[in-house]
């Protein structure tokens, strides 16, 4: 539930506080980070582009909540999503770090502390994605095998995207797409299995009851 209400809130923030925006926001032209910086002000590194992001506060108040709530996440569902041994134990501590840069990173607008910023940014779409590779050999027998599987490669898809973003070679889809490549498959990974947590646990619920004699006729 903590993965599920995190990735969630985020993306409704980000819909709002794009939308605030009196220049058009773009995701291909634009930075997450965009949305969070306090000042207005024309950026030229890593490509030129005018910022101005009103409800920046909200934007990292988001931030904070989804680094928290993954953070949770990743401690409370070891007994429900996870294998015992170290693929599960090492995934489960990256990911966390990936919740402790989302938190730096609200906490630290990149016009404000751009070092701080960019340790956050670091630890989410570098310990982030490498987490979601042995997460795919880590979770439990009960989470479909499609989603075991693809926990790796979507790892290794948002490892090569942030290799690519940071060599500024964007492809097609320009900065703020290919930087959206890099860090929304751990989103995304962390609704999908979230949400087969709250199933798996609902069936295992629904099993515990005691169920229902039958009536004596007559």
């Amino acid at each position: 539930m903590a993965w599920i209400v995190g990735v969630v809130q985020f993306f409704v923030v980000q819909a709002l506080v794009e939308s605030a925006w009196a220049r058009p926001y773009s995701w291909a032209r634009n930075n997450i980070s965009d949305l969070g910086n306090a000042q207005c002000a024309l950026q030229s590194d890593p490509e030129p582009r005018y910022i101005c992001s009103p409800s920046h506060d909200l934007m990292n108040v988001s931030f904070v909540a989804l680094g928290v709530l993954l953070i949770v996440g990743a401690a409370l569902t070891g007994g429900v999503l996870w294998r015992r041994g170290r693929a599960a134990a090492v995934a489960r501590l990256l990911l966390a770090g990936a919740g402790v840069g989302f938190v730096l990173a609200g906490l630290a607008p990149a016009d404000v502390n751009e070092d701080q910023h960019v340790l956050g940014a670091l630890l989410i779409m570098a310990a982030g994605n490498i987490g979601l590779v042995p997460a795919g050999f880590g979770l439990a027998e009960h989470v479909p095998a499609p989603l075991r599987w693809g926990s790796s490669l979507l790892g290794v898809t948002a490892i090569t995207a942030f290799g690519l973003f940071l060599s500024h070679h964007y492809l097609a889809l320009g900065m703020g797409g290919m930087e959206r490549v890099a860090a929304f498959p751990l989103l995304l990974w962390a609704m999908a299995v979230g949400i087969r947590g709250l199933s798996h646990r609902a069936g295992r619920t629904q099993e515990a009851l005691p169920k229902e004699r039958p009536g004596l006729a007559g």
